[in-house]
């Protein structure tokens, strides 16, 4: 027994030992944030680090500082960066950093340590010159250039630091009267077109010759208005006008350039419902990133869930009552590898990063002060396959290696750039079994089967990833092979179906004949037909309604039961080209959303026609408007079963169909009023109008009632619960 006791005691030392052991390895090797993607409903998904970091690197590491005893007066310490700026890494991985406070550019080679700093030189007129505040980097194969801010120039230097020739401030009379000229970031073509960024001015991309003369404005940002203020300056003289608040479009405050010329600029000073509305509906109109060409038009694809520009979720759910929320406040751009780009978003300390189709890769960071969270992030730049933010607050800038994962993520786009789509299969099939929330895999998956001519398989996988465009298009593939196989039967079932409609129609058309002759008692099927007279003959058609009595209220609910039964097929029936995430409108919801404007329309044109000497009753009217609805069915069941046959850019006939027929029923109910209540078109008109706001008044005193209820519920309940309380 204690021989057992000893063992016991030795593995229990033996496993402490290792926890001792393992655990501090375990929590160093967790990152101090999490990366994520978003899922299609706007929710984040988990992922696997694409980066994680390796080393801080501040002035001390660079070499700029040392560190010497309090009693040493005879070695210099050097300057410490201080506000630095911009960063910048060129073709040789040497890294660029705009370190304002000193008035400097710091150069370093590719292992962090300082090779020269551009501060002072002799400029062209032979004079001692300086940097003042310099705020951005660009560099190209040959030439340094500065973004000077504070002496309103741009400044170029050899790629030893050399001083090359100033460029002034441009002139043009394009420019407002007293601009000022404050160049914060740069970027320049292989042509060596000049692009700059001006934080004073607001008509876009400043966009220079390589001699420094002007070309132009580009990209100028949309002006966004508010609707109240639209109204009031509609209403003020032009003295007030010119008085009051002018609305000009918001500037740029980053550019970068990529391999192929395209510019990407950034912005944070759009309004934050604005961006987020750009964001979720992937419109580039108040988007806070863009991808602008030569001309300044935005080219930038948005074929993600969601548009580029930061972050999606914007509420805080987490308990630190200090979390950022909000919009993102985005403040600059880099170009990655294999066509991916990245923003950071200032607000949060965090790193967007996309592929070239817009479709979001990983995000990640936070802010702290931890290795890997940047307490105030200012600048991105790619080298290689490390990432380096810079961190405006520790004067310093992170470096982040890339991870197994990120590897295989550049590999699997390597593979696909290229057109090597059997090898980019394994990769995505490889990213799937780290990540399964990744919808690009899927997608990238999906293309290479559309491309082996496997169009069953790439529509699974689009569908997987929601990405519709890809689908329909693998679709359009499919069904030509379908109709190359089966090319004989199509002609006969086109056939049948025109025969069918033809017969249908004589066949209603004999027996709408034979009953306006014979007089007595209608048959239910017989009133039900009546529809497709009444549809093609209007005016006769709401005549007979009425005065004949060809319709009857049974024959009303039947056209009001098909129309809810439509409005709930087309909700289930539609394909997953036009209903992708599966969308669904319970029945009971269909019959609220069809019964209640019905009864609207026929309570307020009927309360209101009886003071206006409408001939038409509560019933006549419910029976008319009921018989109007006959199109939906008609042309809404045809419209639902295309969807499952055509393609998405051949939806415009969908909705040619379903727009068809809402204006045939609207022509139908106006019709019907006015045959009705045997009024003239243009009283028929008033009354329609005037029938319009009764349902808007109905409905106000309808929620007003319910309140009211609802108060006297809750006011009788708390008196209820008091009582009882105390008895």
């Amino acid at each position: 027994m204690r021989k057992f006791s000893n063992n016991l005691l030795r593995i229990a030392c033996l496993m402490f030992v290792i926890a001792v052991a393992v655990l501090p390895a375990a929590v160093s090797a967790t990152n101090s944030y999490a990366t994520y993607t978003y899922s299609v409903d706007g929710w984040s998904a988990p992922s696997p680090d694409a980066y994680t970091p390796e080393i801080e690197i501040n002035s001390r590491l660079m070499g700029l500082t040392v560190e010497v005893a309090p009693d040493d007066t005879t070695t210099d310490p050097g300057k410490a960066i201080d506000d630095p700026r911009d960063l910048f890494v060129d073709k040789n991985k040497n890294v660029y950093i705009a370190d304002a406070a000193n008035n400097r550019i710091v150069v370093l080679d590719e292992y962090y340590k300082v090779k020269f700093t551009i501060t002072d030189f002799i400029n062209d007129y032979g004079v001692p010159d300086t940097l003042n505040t310099p705020s951005g980097v660009f560099v190209t194969s040959d030439t340094i250039f500065v973004a000077d801010t504070e002496n309103n120039r741009i400044c170029t230097f050899e790629l030893d630091g050399t001083f090359r020739k100033l460029i002034p401030e441009p002139k043009s009379d394009v420019f407002p009267e007293n601009s000022i000229y404050k160049p914060v970031a740069l970027a320049v073509d292989e042509t060596g077109r000049i692009y700059v960024i001006s934080s004073t001015t607001y008509m876009g991309v400043i966009a220079l010759n390589g001699d420094g003369s002007f070309v132009g404005f580009i990209g100028a940002q949309k002006v966004t208005y508010n609707m109240m203020d639209i109204i009031w300056r509609y209403f003020q003289t032009a003295e007030q006008r010119a008085l009051s608040v002018q609305y000009v479009s918001t500037e740029f405050n980053n550019i970068t350039i990529d391999e192929k010329g395209f510019i990407y600029v950034t912005t944070s000073s759009i309004p934050p419902a604005s961006q987020q509305g750009a964001i979720r509906s992937r419109s580039g109109t108040y988007a806070p990133v863009k991808k602008l060409n030569s001309a300044g038009d935005d080219i930038m694809k948005r074929n993600g869930f969601f548009g580029p520009g930061g972050e999606v979720d914007v509420r805080n759910f987490s308990f630190d009552s200090n979390a950022a929320t909000g919009a993102s406040k985005i403040i600059d751009v880099a170009m990655g590898p294999e066509g991916t780009w990245s923003i950071i978003d200032e607000k949060r300390s965090r790193i967007f990063t996309y592929d070239q189709d817009g479709k979001m890769l990983f995000t990640f960071g936070d802010t702290g002060y931890q290795l890997g969270n940047i307490s105030s992030i200012e600048a991105i730049a790619y080298q290689g396959d490390k990432m380096l933010v810079l961190d405006k607050t520790r004067d310093s800038f992170t470096v982040y290696n890339r991870t197994e994962y990120g590897d295989i993520l550049i590999k699997a786009l390597t593979n696909s750039n290229n057109r090597r789509y059997d090898l980019a299969v394994e990769d995505w099939k490889d990213i799937l079994q780290r990540n399964g929330n990744f919808d690009a895999a899927y997608i990238g998956i999906g293309k290479a089967l559309y491309r082996a001519g496997d169009w069953e398989g790439a529509m699974d996988y689009y569908e997987y990833a929601f990405d519709t465009t890809n689908y329909s298009a693998a679709f359009k593939m499919w069904r030509k092979d379908w109709v190359s196989k089966y090319i004989a039967i199509i002609p006969i079932i086109i056939v049948v179906l025109i025969l069918g409609i033809y017969f249908f129609f004589r066949f209603a058309g004999k027996v709408n004949s034979r009953v306006a002759t014979k007089g007595g008692k209608r048959t239910f099927w017989e009133e039900v037909l009546y529809a497709f007279h009444l549809i093609f003959h209007p005016f006769d058609g709401f005549w007979d309604l009425k005065h004949e009595k060809r319709g009857s209220v049974r024959g009303a609910f039947f056209w009001l039961a098909a129309t809810i039964l439509t409005f709930t097929y087309n909700a289930i029936g539609r394909s997953y080209v036009f209903n992708p995430y599966g969308g669904y409108v319970s029945i009971i919801y269909q019959v609220t959303g069809i019964v209640v404007p019905v009864l609207l329309w026929v309570t307020a044109n009927w309360c209101l026609t009886t003071l206006f000497e409408g001939e038409g009753s509560f019933k006549d009217v419910f029976i008319a408007t009921s018989y109007a609805l006959t199109p939906l069915p008609l042309l809404m069941i045809p419209a639902t079963l295309l969807t499952n046959i055509l393609t998405l850019s051949e939806g415009g006939i969908i909705n040619i169909l379903i727009s068809l027929a809402w204006v045939w029923v609207g022509m139908l109910v106006v019709v019907g009023s006015m045959v009705t209540h045997d009024y003239t078109f243009a009283k028929n008109v008033l009354t329609s109008i005037g029938t319009i706001v009764g349902m808007c008044v109905i409905m106000f005193l309808a929620l007003l009632f319910t309140g009211l209820i609802t108060k006297i519920v809750g006011f009788i309940t708390s008196i209820y619960t008091e009582i009882s309380y105390r008895i």
